[in-house]
């Protein structure tokens, strides 16, 4: 593809920006075809090209040749944004002749974006040009899903990449299609599959591939983190960023991936700064990097199963058994999704029941009919964004009147459209279809056309895992003030009143929807999460 010139992705430059960058790297020696990273290193630093040449491969796999997708000159540095999260290489680095190099380790990356703002800005924009870049090109072969269009194991695989902007590509496959599967060389019980640098994993999950590409936690001998933050919604996002970016040692874990609800909502219109609305997922895409700009630490998929007091510290379990040990912890799990009661549920769950609405769900139902449930903001914004996704849209609310749940700007708009039926004081009876969703049956009108339902009837807080820590009677956390007066006497017995956001055990925090009395609402989360993190502060402090 010849020489990269974009200046986004192969910025110039100075003499003083060079230097003090050059500083952080240790000198090293090549001659032609040497490899100074190739795909499938898990761990690969940065490379500075002081004198000749590095070419970008994508390596050959099993279905097709190597390609070099560019080179890099003098005063160019090599890398991408796996050098900020941890993933493996999914690209090689070779010399084309002789030359000198720097390598930079993660390390000292991290300390250059830490002390450098001008050059912490310049390395940040080109690695999330170049991520952006290598996902429209020949390098997306490097991660491969193969399944069925209308399986939830196919989309939880891509939304599990969307979400962590993972480079890669995803083909969809009719399992009646022999000739399709034929030349994938795959059996329709093998599905899905995911291809990672062209070998197969049959019947993937999130997990097995987070595994192979250096993306699962790895505990260092030792190690004990300031901060664990368990949940990778808005309050845990802000609260790993605010973290991270005070001095704080800091891990954030997810179950899928980071986002939580907020990425499943199409347009978020009443976050402050953002007049026209933001995506739910931009929004998180956005914090994501702004964590790995300050250091976090973010794994996912990976699920906390207990969290337990451990001398002066905090062991958080993970569920393949490994521990994470910390000094203080948050808890931002949020909810699990809530589910109605229908015969047939489990089954349409992989074929045509959503509790999303982002763009990948919206393509999945296009100009087709659905059924969206609920009666809140986030069922609003997703009946609208799927009408104009030219989809004819039945909004089911159990509630008499719209604007009992709703904000009244949705409300004007969606009785507005056209393309929208309201019906209100109304059920979703009954399910039907073949292999997948075809039908829905309202108790107010029968059976309407419906090749998706979305569903959005609120959430149950994932708290169950938490069995020492107070709750109330809906399984909320109790934090601060609000803890009942059986444990705030036992706090007088530790000399001191738990501080805002703190649950019954000292040191461990609870924001956003986890937490009782919240406002379940993305600018409400954020602010939680970033105070929290001050009451951890005053917390450590205390130790």
């Amino acid at each position: 593809m010849g020489r990269a010139t974009d200046p986004s992705l192969a910025p110039t430059l100075t003499d003083a920006q060079w230097e003090r960058l050059a500083a952080h790297g240790e000198r090293f020696e090549v001659v032609a075809g040497d490899h100074v990273f190739r795909s499938g290193d898990r761990a690969y630093d940065m490379v500075l090209v002081e004198e000749g040449e590095l070419e970008l491969v994508r390596d050959a796999l099993r279905w097709m040749g190597e390609e070099v997708l560019s080179t890099m000159g003098p005063r160019s540095f090599v890398g991408e944004l796996g050098l900020l999260n941890g993933q493996s290489a999914f690209l090689s680095a070779r010399a084309t002749g002789p030359g000198v190099m720097r390598r930079v380790s993660r390390a000292h990356l991290r300390q250059v974006m830490n002390e450098d703002d001008e050059l912490c800005d310049i390395i940040l924009h080109a690695l999330w040009a170049r991520r952006e870049s290598l996902r429209r090109g020949p390098a997306a072969m490097t991660l491969k899903f193969v399944g069925e269009d209308t399986s939830r194991d196919f989309l939880a695989l891509r939304r599990f990449a969307e979400r962590l902007d993972l480079v890669h590509t995803a083909v969809a496959v009719d399992a009646g299609d022999r000739s399709t599967l034929a030349t994938h060389d795959l059996r329709e019980d093998d599905l899905p599959i995911a291809f990672v640098q062209g070998e197969p994993i049959a019947r993937a999950t999130p997990g097995l591939v987070a595994e192979q590409l250096g993306l699962s936690y790895q505990a260092q001998e030792a190690d004990v983190v300031d901060l664990v933050v368990i949940g990778g919604g808005p309050a845990g996002l802000a609260a790993s960023i605010y973290g991270a970016s005070e001095g704080l040692t800091t891990v954030l874990l997810d179950a899928v991936a980071p986002g939580g609800q907020a990425a499943a909502t199409s347009r978020i219109e009443n976050f402050l700064g953002f007049p026209f609305g933001v995506s739910g997922g931009d929004l998180i895409g956005q914090a994501t990097l702004q964590a790995l700009k300050f250091g976090v630490r973010v794994y996912a998929p990976c699920e906390a199963v207990s969290l337990a007091a451990a001398g002066d510290a905090l062991d958080v379990t993970l569920v393949d058994g490994r521990i994470i040990r910390a000094r203080s912890a948050i808890i931002a799990a949020g909810a699990a999704y809530r589910r109605l009661r229908l015969d047939r549920w489990e089954d349409f769950e992989r074929a045509g029941i959503y509790y999303a609405a982002t763009p990948l769900e919206v393509r999945q139902v296009s100009s087709e009919p659905v059924v969206v449930v609920g009666g809140a903001n986030s069922a609003g914004q997703a009946a609208l964004s799927l009408a104009a996704g030219g989809s004819p849209v039945h909004l089911v609310v159990r509630g008499a009147e719209l604007s009992l749940g709703m904000s009244s700007y949705l409300v004007d708009r969606l009785v507005q459209d056209p393309r929208i039926t309201v019906h209100t004081g109304a059920n979703v009876a009954g399910l039907d279809g073949g292999r997948s969703l075809e039908r829905v049956r309202i108790d107010t009108v029968g059976e309407v056309d419906a090749r998706g339902l979305f569903c959005f009837i609120g959430a149950d807080p994932a708290t169950g895992w938490l069995g020492a820590l107070e709750t109330d009677e809906s399984g909320f956390l109790r934090t601060g003030t609000d803890l009942t007066m059986q444990s705030l006497q036992r706090w007088g017995r530790l000399g001191r009143e738990p501080l805002p956001f703190e649950t019954s055990q000292p040191r461990i925090f609870a924001a956003g929807d986890v937490r009782r009395g919240s406002m379940k609402r993305v600018a409400a989360a954020v602010g939680e999460g970033s105070s929290a993190v001050a009451s951890v502060h005053r917390a450590l402090a205390l130790v």
